[in-house]
């Protein structure tokens, strides 16, 4: 099976080198999708090995997925796997991520960082991250224990299901409503997460809100339409 790593990213000159390098031991491909870097981010990407693909301008962190996606079925992927650029996702734990995929078990697989807590993530972090979660397990049979983990493993399937609509951090919260809205298998397996002082300077209470209001939203609108499916043509 051909797999590729989608590492969507944004000024991560500092770490995007070790972490192509590290993928690269265990996918056959890595795709960098630079989202309109003022750094060395795409230069220093593909001095480690990387495929670089440049937005030339910030289109967000779900339009940079959803290109890595896109240039992944072209590539032929049977399994693509996500991981943040910035260093705080360990890519030797990518054959545990993929591993359900390779096995059968799951379309969709997430590296979460609650299963086994190994991560020095601070409390208001946690706390967003809770919160998002209860709101997408609401209602729900099957939980999962992190929806924010951008460390995910994806089947061939899934990539040509579903196609990524959003283009802010809310596209995590869509690929996994709209893999439950399609019956697709999730499940969850136990990953590590190291969190740098230099990480994102996004407001992470603004942010938070933006993601949770972004659930409310895409689940209302799922369940709208299905309670009031479109007729055939």
């Amino acid at each position: 099976m051909k797999i590729i790593a989608v590492i969507p990213c944004l000024n991560e000159e500092r770490f995007i080198g070790d972490v192509a390098a590290k993928a690269l031991k265990h996918v056959d491909k890595v795709f960098v999708i630079d989202d309109g870097s003022t750094d060395r981010t795409a230069d220093i990407a593909r001095h480690a090995g990387a495929d670089v693909i440049r937005h030339e301008k910030r289109l967000g962190a779900g339009a940079a997925t959803r290109t890595g996606f896109l240039a992944a079925l072209k590539a032929g992927a049977d399994i693509a796997v996500t991981l943040d650029g910035d260093g705080q996702h360990d890519a030797a734990e990518i054959p545990n991520v993929i591993k359900p995929i390779l096995d059968g078990e799951a379309d969709l697989a997430i590296g979460s960082r609650f299963v086994n807590p190994s991560t020095n993530m601070p409390p208001y972090r946690n706390l967003g991250i809770d919160l998002i979660t209860w709101l997408y397990n609401a209602g729900s049979k099957a939980k999962i224990t992190d929806s924010q983990s951008g460390f995910r493993s994806h089947s061939r399937k899934l990539l040509e299901i579903i196609n990524i609509i959003r283009s802010d951090f809310s596209f995590s919260i869509e690929v996994l409503v709209k893999a439950r809205k399609n019956g697709l298998k999730i499940v969850e397996v136990p990953v590590s997460c190291l969190y740098h002082a230099q990480g994102s300077s996004m407001n992470p209470i603004v942010h938070g809100l933006g993601v949770a209001w972004s659930v409310i939203q895409l689940r209302t609108a799922i369940e709208l339409l299905s309670a009031n499916p479109v007729p055939p043509a």
